[in-house]
């Protein structure tokens, strides 16, 4: 079995003074920056997933902006792969698929922004191409989300999302339990 790091989308637009700023996204950005560190020192590939708008009405993750830069606690360094997406799923219109194919990859470390959509979306998809995954539950981050005039503040999100994928989609588990098992 060989394992990859995929970081998703921990981009300058998700912290404070960014255009779509998130609940906890230093501190996710902190234990995702601990687990890069991880797969560096045990040269295991990494994987950085980069959003770019394609939406001509878009508000954040706009091509050339700061936004839309990887943030400094996990830029990637020489000969890591970045994967460039314009849909919440990192499969979609990517070569991520055949890239993880040809390097052997059978599981995946999954940590990033944001929980309720391109986390949940790529965890579910990379589980449906066959992928073991772990998704390392606070190096991600969420915000707070309204349906029906009703408020669910991010905290209730990030629990309701991450307790759906855990056991069939993924093993959801912390950056302390990842670094001493691992």
């Amino acid at each position: 079995m060989k394992k990859a790091l995929l970081i998703i989308d921990i981009q300058n637009d998700y912290f404070e003074n960014g255009n779509m700023q998130l609940v906890n996204s230093e501190e996710a950005s902190e234990n995702a920056k601990m687990i890069l560190e991880k797969f560096r020192s045990d040269k295991l590939p990494v994987i950085h997933v980069q959003h770019i708008a394609t939406r001509p009405d878009a508000t954040f993750f706009i091509k050339g902006t700061k936004g839309v830069e990887i943030h400094e606690n996990v830029k990637p360094e020489i000969g890591e792969k970045i994967i460039e997406k314009g849909f919440p799923n990192s499969f979609r219109e990517t070569d991520l698929l055949k890239y993880l194919q040809e390097e052997n990859i059978t599981e995946l470390v999954i940590l990033g922004m944001m929980t309720h959509m391109c986390i949940d979306a790529t965890t579910r998809a990379a589980k449906d191409f066959g992928f073991n995954c772990t998704l390392i539950e606070d190096a991600c981050a969420t915000k707070d989300l309204e349906i029906n005039n009703r408020k669910i503040k991010s905290n209730d999100v990030q629990i309701a999302f991450l307790s759906a994928l855990n056991y069939f989609y993924a093993t959801v588990i912390n950056t302390k339990n990842y670094l001493q098992d691992n």
